[in-house]
C-alpha cells in the first residue's frame, strides 16, 4: 500500500516550525526520524495534509551533562544514545534499553522525541523516562513548559502535547554512584515489539536497595509506574511479594499471541529478575 498524497516542507528553525504549524493546523504532522510515521502513512493509518520535516534543526540534537542533569535533544537518535559515554555514565538505564529497540537500521534513524510523542505503550523510551522521573521540554509559539514524564502519557498513542506544540528535549537527573538499574523485556523475536518489559532503577548502599522504581511497558495503555509493587519493595518484602503486588498495578491488554493473564505472569517473572539484577 502507498502513502496518501501530502505536501512537504523542511523547517530549519523552531520559529519556522511554529509558523508552519500555525498555518496548516491539525493537518500538519512533524517528521523527525520517520521510523513510525512513514510506516503509518504507508498503511494509511495517518493521512496528513503536510509533513513538516524537522530533522535539520540543530538545537534539537545532542547530549549534554550540566548542573546535575542530562539533557538529550528530541532529535537525538537511538543509536547515538546507545553509543554515548555520557549516557552510559550518568543514565545507564538508557544505554541498557537502547539495544532492545527494533534493529540497528531503525536505531540509526529513529529519534528519542519521535518515540516519546508516538506514545506506543510497548515502546522502551517512555517507560525509561517514567522510571527515571524525566522531564519533557515542550515549546510553542506562545512559550515553553516542562512536564514530568509520568503526567505526559494519557493513553494509547495519546499524550498531553498541545496543538502546535513541539517536544524539544528530555532532561534526566544525573545518577549518583549509588544508582543501579536494569532493563528487561520479552519479545517473540529480537527486535519485535515487546510483549512486556520493565525499566527498573534503585539506589544501593551496603547491599540494601532503596528508592526502587519499576516502570512497565506493554502492561497498560501507557507506561505504568507500579506503585503497589514499589511500596512492597520499600517495605523490604521478598521479591515474590513485590511481584505479586503487580496484580493491582498492571492492566495488560491481550494481543494476538498472549492473554492478559500471560502478560501479567511474564511481568512478575521479569520483576523477580530485575530485583535480582539490582541487588547483584
Amino acid at each position: 500500500m502507498k502513502a496518501p498524497p501530502f505536501a512537504y516542507a523542511r523547517a530549519r528553525s523552531l520559529p519556522e516550525v511554529f509558523k508552519l504549524l500555525d498555518t496548516h493546523g491539525p493537518g500538519a504532522k512533524l517528521l523527525a526520524g520517520g521510523q513510525s510515521l512513514l510506516a503509518a502513512l504507508n498503511l494509511r493509518l495517518a493521512s496528513p495534509d503536510i509533513l513538516i520535516d524537522i530533522s535539520r534543526i540543530p538545537e534539537l540534537t545532542g547530549i549534554k551533562v550540566e548542573g546535575g542533569k542530562v539533557h538529550i535533544g528530541a532529535l537525538t537518535t537511538h543509536a547515538e544514545i546507545e553509543r554515548s559515554a555520557e549516557v552510559a555514565a550518568h543514565v545507564p538505564l538508557l544505554a541498557q534499553a537502547a539495544p532492545h529497540i527494533a534493529h540497528a537500521a531503525i536505531r540509526n534513524a529513529g529519534t528519542l522525541g519521535g518515540s516519546i510523542v508516538m506514545a506506543d505503550p510497548a515502546a522502551e523510551w517512555p517507560a525509561c523516562c517514567v522510571a527515571l522521573d524525566a522531564e519533557f521540554l515542550l515549546a510553542a509559539q506562545a512559550g515553553s513548559r516542562r512536564m514530568k514524564a509520568r503526567d505526559f502519557f494519557k493513553g494509547v498513542y495519546t499524550t498531553d502535547l498541545r496543538p502546535n506544540e513541539v517536544l524539544t528535549g528530555v532532561e534526566f537527573p544525573a545518577q549518583s554512584a549509588a544508582h543501579v538499574s536494569t532493563f528487561l523485556e520479552l519479545a517473540l523475536r529480537r527486535g519485535d515489539y515487546a510483549i512486556v518489559g520493565v525499566a527498573a532503577v534503585a539506589n544501593k548502599t551496603s547491599g540494601v536497595l532503596t528508592d526502587v522504581r519499576l516502570a512497565y511497558l506493554g502492561a497498560g495503555e501507557t507506561p505504568v509506574l507500579a506503585r503497589g509493587a514499589m511500596s512492597a519493595a520499600a517495605a523490604g518484602r521478598p521479591a515474590a511479594d513485590v511481584a505479586a503486588a503487580l496484580a493491582a498495578d498492571l492492566r495488560p491488554a491481550p494481543d494476538l499471541y498472549n492473554s492478559a493473564e500471560t502478560k501479567l505472569h511474564l511481568a512478575r517473572v521479569l520483576t523477580g529478575r530485575a530485583l535480582a539484577a539490582l541487588a547483584g
